[in-house]
C-alpha cells in the first residue's frame, strides 16, 4: 500500500530504481529521503481529509438549511428523471440545466429519499474530491523540473498549499456546501489534467494510452457540468499550441509525434460529449439560453467595450481587494483571497510569466487562469462585485499559483540567506521547517473559516434567508400535516414556482406555489382550483414578512379566499400562519372587484389611466365615498391602463397618503407590469391592462382624514409624468378616514 501511494503521489517512475553500484551510504540517504517524503505525503492527505470532513461534510443537512433558487432546478429535474423522463439537457427551468448535477441528485434521492442529505451529498463529495485531485495535480506538475530531475519537495509544497488553501477557503467552503452544479467543473477539469499529465509526461507510461483516454473521458464530461466549461476547449487548444512556440525547425516532427496521443484524447472526449453536442446541434437556441440573459456585450455599441473593461477590473480585484457581495456565495463581501494569499498569488503569476517557456506547468496554470476567468468577465451583475461562482473553473489554478509563489519566495530566501547551511546541506530540513510553518498558517486559516462559517455565518438570519431555510421548514411542516380529501395548499411567492420546496415537499395534499402579485390573480387561482377537480378546503400559507417577501401576495390571497370562501381558522408556526377556507364558491367568476370606475387621465408620457377600483377585504367602495378604515388598516387599489404606440418607457406608480396638513404619511411604489409581468414598453398599444395593489397602512398613523394620491413616473429616470391639461403629477384617487386602531 505504501509503495502504491508513493508511486502515485510522489511521481516515482521506472527510472527511480536503486542501482546496486551506488555507495551504501547514498542509498540509505535516498531511502530515508523517500520515507520522509512519503510520510509527509500521508500527513498532508490526513490533514486534507480532516479539513474536508470538518468544513465540507460536517452538518451538511443542517447548513445550509434550505435550497436556494440556483440549486433547486437540479432537484426538480432529478425527480423527473426518477419518473423516467431522461435527457442530456433540461432547458425549461432556470435557463437550462446540464446533465451531471441532475443525475447525481437522482441517484442519491433514489437511495436517501427527498431529503437535504440526498440533495447536497453529491456536490459536497465533488468539492471534497477536488481538494485531493488538486494535491495530486500539484505533485505531478511540479514533482520534476525542466530537466526531468525529481523535485519532490517542490511538488509536495505547491500541491499541499494549493489543496490546503482550497480546502479551508471561506468562499469555496460556502460554495462547496451548496448543491451547485458548478462544483463538478473544477473536479473534472483538475482530474483531466492530472490524468493527461500522468500519461503524456511518461510518469504512467506503462499504461500511457489508458491514462490519456481517461483524461479525454473527463474532458468529455466537462460540458455536462456548468456553462463556463464551454470555454475549456480553448484551454486545451492553447495549451497544446504552446508546445509549438516558438516555432523551430523540428516543430513539424514534434507535432507529428504528438498526434497519436492527441487523437486518443480528442477522440475519447468527443465520444463522451457527443450526446450533448448532437442535442445542441438539433436545438441551437438552447445553447445560448442562459448566456443571452447575462451576456455583457448585449450593451449598446458605445458601452460594450467600457462595460467589458470594467468587468475585467472587477474580477481582478477579487484577488485580494474586493469580494462577491452575493450572500449565498460569500461572507461579508470578503475578497476571494486574503491579503497574504494575494501576495503569494500575484508573485506566483509573475514567476509563471517569467518562466513561461522553461516549464509547461507554468504555461498551463496561466492559460487555465486566463481562459476560465473569461466566462465571469463576459457576464454582468451590476453592483454585486466579482461573481465567484462563475470563476470557480479557475480555482485550481489560483490556489496552485499561490503555492508557486510560496515555493519561489522560499527559493529566493534560501539562495540569498543560505538557509540550507543552517538546517542542512540537502535542503530537507529547511523544506520540513517550511512545511511546518505553512501547515500552521493553513491550520489557523481553517480554524478561522470553521468558526466564521459554523458559529457566525451559518447561524445568522441572512444566511437562513439566502438559502431559503423558511421554505425547507414549510415543506417539513406540511409533509407532517394530516392529509384530507379534496384539500389544496396555496403558497404565495414572487414567482409561480419554488424548486427547493417542490423537491422537499412530498405530502399527499397538492401544494401549489402562486405568484400572488399578478394582476390576474383571481382568475389564476380559480383556474388552478378548477384543475384540481373537486376542492372543499384551501389552506393559504401566510408568510411572516421578515422571512419571505411575496409582494403582498399573502394579503391578496387571503382577501380573495375570504371573498369566495368561508374562513374557519388559522394555525401559527414559526415562519408563517396557515389559514383555512371552506365552502368555496366556484360557480361564479372570481374577481377582486365587481366593476371599474371609468377614468380618462392622459399622461404626457404616452400612458393613460382608464379605470379605478377601491375596496377593503371583499367590499368594493366607490371612489366618491370616504373609505373608512378601522383596526384593519388595509385596502386594495385596482387600476386599468392603456398605452399609446411607440412607448419606450417603463413606468412605475407611487401610491401616497397625505394628512390634512399636506404631509406625506405613507408611500408604496411598484413598477407596472401586465399579466405576463412585461413592463409598459412591451405592452400592446390600446390594450387595457389591469394592475392590483394591496396597501397596509401603519397602525401608528394617527386617526383622521387623508388623501390617497397617485404619481406615475419613469422606473429608470424617477421623473414623474404629468396629466395633460392639468400639468400636475399627482392625481387624487380617494379620501380615507382612519379610525382609532386601538
Amino acid at each position: 500500500m505504501l509503495k502504491r501511494l508513493s508511486s502515485s503521489f510522489i511521481g516515482r517512475g521506472r527510472g527511480a530504481t536503486v542501482s546496486p553500484q551506488r555507495p551504501a551510504g547514498r542509498v540509505a540517504s535516498e531511502k530515508a529521503a523517500r520515507r520522509r517524503i512519503l510520510f509527509s505525503t500521508l500527513g498532508i492527505l490526513l490533514a486534507l481529509t480532516l479539513a474536508v470532513a470538518a468544513l465540507r461534510l460536517r452538518s451538511i443537512t443542517e447548513f445550509p438549511q434550505g435550497i436556494q433558487s440556483d440549486e433547486g432546478p437540479d432537484g426538480v429535474y432529478a425527480l423527473q428523471v426518477l419518473q423516467g423522463e431522461h435527457a442530456v439537457f433540461f432547458p425549461e427551468a432556470a435557463s437550462g440545466r446540464e446533465w451531471m448535477g441532475v443525475y447525481a441528485i437522482a441517484l442519491t434521492t433514489s437511495f436517501l429519499g427527498r431529503t437535504l442529505l440526498a440533495f447536497r451529498l453529491p456536490t459536497a463529495l465533488a468539492g471534497a474530491g477536488t481538494v485531493f485531485v488538486l494535491f495530486w495535480l500539484g505533485r505531478l506538475l511540479f514533482g520534476r523540473d525542466e530537466s526531468g530531475r525529481e523535485t519532490p519537495w517542490r511538488g509536495l509544497l505547491i500541491g499541499g498549499v494549493g489543496a490546503g488553501l482550497l480546502a479551508v477557503s471561506m468562499g469555496q467552503t460556502i460554495i462547496g456546501r451548496a448543491s451547485l452544479r458548478a462544483n463538478y467543473l473544477p473536479l473534472f477539469l483538475g482530474l483531466c489534467f492530472a490524468l493527461l499529465w500522468w500519461g503524456w509526461s511518461g510518469a504512467g507510461r506503462e499504461r500511457k494510452w489508458l491514462w490519456i483516454a481517461l483524461a479525454g473521458v473527463c474532458a468529455g464530461l466537462l460540458p455536462y457540468t456548468y456553462i463556463p466549461s464551454r470555454f475549456t476547449p480553448f484551454l486545451f487548444l492553447f495549451f497544446g499550441l504552446s508546445f509549438l512556440w516558438p516555432l523551430r525547425a523540428d516543430a513539424g516532427e514534434r507535432l507529428k509525434a504528438s498526434l497519436p496521443s492527441a487523437a486518443v484524447f480528442v477522440g475519447a472526449a468527443g465520444l463522451v460529449a457527443a450526446p450533448l453536442l448532437i442535442y445542441f446541434a438539433i436545438h441551437p437556441e438552447h445553447f445560448f439560453i442562459r448566456s443571452r440573459e447575462v451576456w455583457l456585450l448585449n450593451e449598446s455599441q458605445g458601452t460594450a467595450l467600457g462595460a467589458f473593461v470594467y468587468n475585467v477590473w472587477e474580477h481582478l480585484l477579487a484577488f485580494g481587494f474586493r469580494g462577491d457581495l452575493r450572500e449565498r456565495y460569500n461572507f461579508a463581501g470578503r475578497p476571494l483571497l486574503n491579503p497574504w494569499e494575494a501576495i503569494f498569488f500575484w508573485y506566483g503569476v509573475g514567476i509563471a510569466f517569467w518562466r513561461w517557456q522553461r516549464q509547461p506547468a507554468y504555461r498551463l496554470l496561466l492559460l487555465w487562469l486566463a481562459v476560465l476567468l473569461v466566462p465571469a468577465m463576459l457576464a454582468r451583475d451590476v453592483g454585486l462585485g466579482p461573481n465567484t461562482l462563475r470563476m470557480i473553473g479557475a480555482a485550481p489554478a489560483v490556489y496552485l499559483l499561490i503555492g508557486v509563489g510560496m515555493w519561489e519566495l522560499y527559493r529566493l530566501l534560501r539562495d540569498r540567506w543560505g538557509l540550507t547551511r543552517i538546517f542542512g546541506g540537502d535542503g530537507t530540513r529547511v523544506s520540513v521547517a517550511l512545511g511546518a510553518v505553512v501547515g500552521g498558517v493553513v491550520l489557523l486559516q481553517g480554524i478561522n473559516t470553521y468558526r466564521t462559517y459554523f458559529q457566525e455565518w451559518a447561524l445568522s438570519s441572512e444566511f437562513y434567508l439566502a438559502y431559503h431555510g423558511e421554505w425547507a421548514d414549510a415543506a417539513q411542516i406540511l409533509n407532517a400535516q394530516p392529509a384530507a380529501a379534496n384539500m389544496v395548499y396555496l403558497l404565495p411567492y414572487r414567482f409561480d414556482e419554488h424548486y427547493g420546496f417542490e423537491y422537499l415537499y412530498h405530502g399527499d395534499v397538492p401544494a401549489r406555489v402562486v405568484r400572488a402579485v399578478r394582476p390576474d390573480l383571481a382568475q389564476k387561482v380559480e383556474s388552478l382550483l378548477a384543475e384540481q377537480g373537486e376542492v372543499s378546503t384551501v389552506k393559504v400559507l401566510d408568510w411572516n414578512e421578515e422571512f419571505v417577501w411575496a409582494g403582498q401576495g399573502d394579503e391578496n390571497l387571503v382577501a380573495l379566499l375570504g371573498k369566495f370562501g368561508r374562513y374557519t381558522g388559522s394555525e401559527a408556526f414559526t415562519n408563517f400562519r396557515l389559514h383555512t377556507y371552506t365552502e368555496l364558491d366556484l360557480e361564479q367568476t372570481w374577481t377582486f372587484y365587481e366593476y371599474l370606475e371609468p377614468l380618462t387621465v392622459h399622461y404626457d408620457g404616452g400612458i393613460d389611466l382608464v379605470g379605478l377600483a377601491l375596496g377593503k377585504g371583499e367590499e368594493q367602495i366607490s371612489s366618491q365615498q370616504m373609505l373608512e378604515l378601522g383596526q384593519d388598516r388595509s385596502l386594495w387599489v385596482g387600476l386599468q391602463w392603456e398605452t399609446t404606440p411607440g412607448l419606450e418607457t417603463d413606468y412605475a406608480v407611487s401610491l401616497r397618503l397625505y394628512n390634512s396638513e399636506g404631509e406625506m404619511s405613507f408611500q408604496d411604489d411598484h413598477v407596472l407590469g401586465n399579466s405576463t409581468f412585461a413592463r409598459t414598453r412591451h405592452w400592446a398599444a390600446g390594450e387595457p391592462v389591469d394592475t392590483l395593489f394591496h396597501l397596509d397602512l401603519a397602525a401608528d398613523l394617527r386617526p383622521g382624514e387623508y388623501e390617497l394620491r397617485l404619481i406615475v413616473y419613469g422606473a429608470d429616470t424617477k421623473v414623474p409624468t404629468v396629466e395633460i391639461g392639468v400639468w400636475e403629477p399627482e392625481l387624487l384617487l380617494a379620501r380615507v378616514r382612519l379610525e382609532d386602531g386601538g
